[in-house]
């Protein structure tokens, strides 16, 4: 069905529910909500933080409602994020750390919150989360990434807000997209961008390898950017815009070197936006620290719903969604394990973090014992065994190749990153935004090392995970085409 066909149905349902519906009209407690989910999608790529990727209707968003710059996940991966994002609880609470791991059962998310308001609470598109009984959205149907998603999209969500409308209930409706995560197949239009004119991050070998997958992303970061358009264009459409809050989210960071799989301010840092005309000033930015688990918690109460606090390790943020720009947390943590992810599944290699709204150190507690590995790094690792592999897909492998032709020092520095962590890395990010001069040693910055690594001492102990060897060795089952057991450490204190 294309957008005018689409257009013409809605109309044609709200002239026959308007009188049904007199929520919208006298009463703003209940807001809508429409929360738009990208796919490994670096916050720094995106307009709104000065990116280069094309996103006029992201910046729209942006100049209407708010940004928040120090935002941050648990883990960056799919599984893990998105079960934090809709519970409000860390994957040391629910379980789920490794990547396509699920929450305890006993897990609550949004739709336990909201449905006792008069929610209708759906997803749409990419899920990975469960079970069922601690996600209990309405499921209105993934989309494969091989398909155009936006015109689907747009017609199963207007039905279902028609539908809501009609019936005369609040609703939240979640959009998993699949733009952003790689391989870069998308709809979308290349000619829009020249990979040779991408400025690449200070981070990155420039190879023909990376600038054609960073192309790939752009575009499908694009096509995302449309379909939030579409969402807008629909919602304005159906008289919804001064009653329903719209929320983007890029998810982690993207499938490059340094970003998705690491605990690096471009793994776990995630943009997001959000605007309701009325209540959310236009044009304003937050600065204080976010976590991904706060944001369930906002929307309760921007809902106006009771927040129990021992249901939730994120707290309500939503006096900074409205201009507040106070502190909640002195910091943000992070982990990552690649236990179970493909051909890793055996391999542990533990990574945790802390940061705060400066400063972020970084513990691998098995440097120097292990490789590093996580599947940015498989055909790396191989050509490091001296077998010949294309960079293909991964860009790491391109660098390598790079490196042992040239073998110039910032290209060694990067290769050597790329398969070896130190066991602790200091890094200022005010001065070196991409985290890479390790201040690990340097007197100057040694009180802030201490006080870091109180800080995540006292975290992990409060959650269990004091020994993270021990923790993810407790993931990988002997045979590795088993499922890993998922339970990470104990239960918070």
């Amino acid at each position: 069905m294309n957008r005018s066909s689409l257009f013409h149905l809605l109309a044609a349902t709200i002239a026959l529910t308007q009188i049904a519906t007199p929520f919208y009209a006298e009463d703003r407690r209940r807001p809508n909500i429409v929360m738009l989910v990208g796919d490994d999608i670096d916050r720094d790529t995106l307009g709104p933080w000065g990116g280069e990727a094309i996103t006029p209707h992201l910046d729209q968003l942006a100049a209407e409602g708010v940004k928040f710059n120090r935002c941050y996940a648990n883990v960056a991966m799919c599984a893990p994020f998105r079960q934090e994002l809709y519970s409000g609880r860390s994957p040391w609470r629910t379980g789920a750390m490794p990547n396509h791991s699920q929450s305890s059962p006993d897990t609550k998310s949004l739709p336990h919150s909201l449905q006792p308001l008069g929610y209708r609470v759906a997803l749409l598109g990419k899920s990975h989360v469960g079970p069922q009984q601690a996600y209990p959205f309405e499921r209105l149907g993934d989309i494969p990434k091989k398909e155009d998603a936006n015109p689907i999209a747009l017609e199963r969500a207007g039905k279902y807000i028609v539908e809501a409308k009609g019936a005369g209930e609040p609703f939240c409706l979640v959009i998993g997209a699949h733009d952003g995560h790689a391989p870069f197949h998308t709809h979308g239009d290349p000619s829009i961008y020249d990979a040779a004119k991408l400025t690449l991050p200070k981070d990155a070998l420039d190879t023909p390898e990376y600038r054609r997958e960073l192309l790939g992303n752009f575009v499908e970061v694009t096509h995302l950017d449309k379909l939030l358009g579409g969402l807008r264009e629909l919602i304005a459409e159906l008289e919804l815009t001064e009653d329903t809050i719209v929320i983007f989210c890029s998810e982690q960071g993207n499938q490059f070197p340094f970003s998705k799989w690491t605990c690096f301010d471009g793994g776990l840092a995630s943009g997001i936006v959000a605007a309701w005309p009325g209540v959310i000033p236009a044009g304003i930015e937050s600065d204080p620290i976010l976590w991904i688990s706060d944001i369930t918690p906002s929307l309760i109460e921007a809902a106006g719903g009771e927040i129990d606090p021992a249901d939730y390790d994120g707290k309500s943020q939503w006096a900074n969604f409205t201009g507040a720009n106070v502190k909640v947390h002195d910091y943000a943590y992070g982990t990552f394990s690649n236990c179970n992810i493909i051909d890793n599944r055996e391999r542990v290699f533990p990574i945790r973090s802390i940061r705060d709204e400066r400063y972020t150190l970084i513990w691998s507690p098995k440097a120097g014992i292990e490789v590093t590995s996580n599947t940015t790094l498989t055909m790396a690792l191989m050509m490091l065994d001296g077998e010949q592999v294309k960079g293909g897909l991964n860009p790491a492998a391109s660098w390598v190749a790079k490196m042992q032709k040239e073998g110039q020092p910032l290209q060694e520095q990067l290769v050597e990153r790329l398969h070896h962590r130190p066991e602790w890395a200091l890094y200022d990010r005010q001065s070196d935004p991409k985290e890479l001069t390790n201040l690990v040693g340097n007197p100057e910055y040694s009180e802030v090392q201490k006080r870091l690594q109180s800080g995540l001492r006292d975290w992990l102990e409060e959650w269990g995970d004091s020994d993270p060897v021990v923790t993810e060795t407790g993931f990988v089952k002997p045979n590795s085409k088993a499922k890993a057991k998922t339970k990470a450490g104990g239960k918070k204190k």
